[in-house]
């Protein structure tokens, strides 16, 4: 029996000892796996990050030398010529669906800063949307110059849809009154116009058929990460890569809030879409019918342009506006930006023939890209987190890479530097150095949204590629910044 024992006791030694030599060549293979995808991610992620770097940098000296040549200067206008008359009518289009509780102040605040009295001020609405229509009518007072307009259907249907109604109205505006309209600007229900905007935009129109002006997303305090980032993003995209576009000659994509167009080359898209079967200039099936009516402006022969001017007191001519300060919010609302401009926009204007359209157009569509390269970047530094571990524990597993990958991450370090350089810089000049310092701090926040929203895109036009119909989500909106000048509340 005793032997017997022993004889066990020396198996179940061998078989422990087994066992843990097992578990160690298991180990040794999982490891070896991780190092082998750490290595192949590292080498995806570093070209593409390398690449858009390339063009980020590319934008960026064509930036630095326009103002060094003096031709980024931003333009200047007097207070006389911000109240002057209109050289002819303009026509100011807001469709609205749910939005009580800011187009009120919009409305409002849009007639006592616009000094001109030859303009009207288009608001769409639905009578299943009572709300609405009695706040835009306390709005407007007793004022000539707003025309609500209540839709014949049910809402919602589509921005795009309202933005059509609205057309018709104006046409039939013209026969009626035997005027014609001299331009065409496009405002959201929950903008803070600036005074000068609509002399900027109708001086402008004497020389080109389309203007684009800066937005500008006004922080909240509420909400200083998610929506804090907007004004980052937009910061550097409306005073360096907009004002290169406009340079270079390239198409000016519509942001649907302060943009002017001329009458002719509306009527002119106009009657190309109602050739196609649309019922006007507006594409309802399309989910940034605004970029792409800009784009059209391009493809049709017509001028556009994208100007910066401040005012007397040195303010820019831009329009404020909350943007949206709940994650989901903004991912949804990216969505449908990725959605519109990278993928339907690809399917419904193809691209371009010109060399620097065509290198635009492949910035404007390289967000699900970007969002897939973020994500692994992500994906790298837990690997790297796992495998760092790892070696604390005594086991060596600390990859080979090859000089040329050593190459590429260093540049990518050195192109993230001056990315954060870029973004603190302009984010700064526009906000103050604390904006600027927390722009650095968001730079993780605005990554995160963007994967998420590309992915969200992404399987929306796989849902459309399959047969479904494409489904508009509205960003909701429930303050507005003009209770933050008036000293109200600007929570959200």
């Amino acid at each position: 029996m005793q032997s017997f024992c022993i004889g066990c006791s020396r198996n179940s030694g061998r078989i422990q000892e087994g066992g843990v030599v097992e578990a160690t060549v298991v180990i040794q293979h999982v490891i070896k796996g991780l190092q082998f995808f750490e290595q192949e991610l590292l080498l995806f992620a570093a070209f593409w990050f390398l690449l858009g770097a390339i063009d980020d940098i590319g934008v960026d000296l064509c930036w630095i030398w326009l103002k060094l040549a003096g031709r980024a200067r931003d333009g200047r206008i007097s207070r006389e010529d911000a109240a002057a008359p209109l050289q002819g009518r303009a026509a100011i289009l807001i469709a609205a669906w749910h939005e009580a509780e800011v187009i009120g102040h919009t409305v409002r605040h849009a007639l006592s800063v616009w000094r001109q009295d030859d303009f009207t001020l288009y608001v769409g609405c639905y009578s299943n949307d009572p709300g609405t229509i009695a706040a835009a009518m306390s709005g407007a007072g007793a004022d000539a110059r707003v025309r609500i307009v209540i839709h014949e259907n049910a809402g919602p249907t589509t921005k795009a849809d309202c933005l059509n109604r609205l057309y018709t109205a104006l046409c039939d505006d013209e026969g009626r009154y035997g005027h014609r309209f001299r331009s065409v600007v496009l405002h959201d229900s929950e903008d803070m116009v600036h005074p000068a905007e609509l002399a900027v935009i109708d001086g402008a129109l004497g020389e080109v058929d389309f203007v684009q002006l800066p937005v500008r997303p006004e922080p909240q305090p509420a909400s200083p990460w998610v929506a804090g980032h907007y004004s980052d993003e937009f910061t550097e995209s409306h005073a360096k890569s907009l004002v290169v576009r406009d340079a270079l000659g390239a198409a000016i994509p519509a942001a649907g809030v302060a943009c002017g167009f001329a009458r002719e080359i509306i009527a002119g898209i106009a009657r190309r879409r109602v050739a196609e079967g649309g019922p006007g200039p507006f594409a309802a099936e399309c989910l940034t019918e605004d970029y792409e009516l800009g784009v059209l402006v391009w493809r049709e022969g017509g001028a556009s342009r994208f100007l910066r001017v401040r005012d007397a007191d040195n303010q820019l001519v831009a329009t404020r506006a909350y943007f949206p300060a709940r994650l989901e919010d903004a991912v949804r609302q990216k969505a449908r930006w990725i959605h519109g401009i990278a993928f339907q926009s690809w399917d419904r204007l193809g691209w371009s023939r010109g060399l620097a359209d065509w290198w635009m157009v492949l910035r404007d569509r390289r967000g699900p890209l970007t969002s897939i390269v973020l994500a692994c970047g992500y994906v790298l530094i837990v690997v790297e987190g796992l495998l760092s571990i790892v070696r604390l524990s005594g086991v060596r597993a600390q990859p080979e890479i090859s000089p040329w990958l050593q190459g590429m991450l260093l540049l990518c370090f050195a192109s993230l530097v001056w990315r954060s350089i870029a973004r603190f810089a302009f984010t700064a000049h526009e906000y103050g150095w604390p904006e600027g310092v927390r722009a650095l701090m968001r730079i993780p926040v605005a990554n995160f949204i963007a994967i998420m929203a590309g992915r969200k895109a992404f399987a929306g036009y796989m849902r459309t590629l399959r047969g479904a119909a494409v489904t508009w989500e509205k960003t909701s909106h429930d303050a507005h910044p003009i209770l933050a000048a008036a000293g109200g509340t600007a929570t959200r």
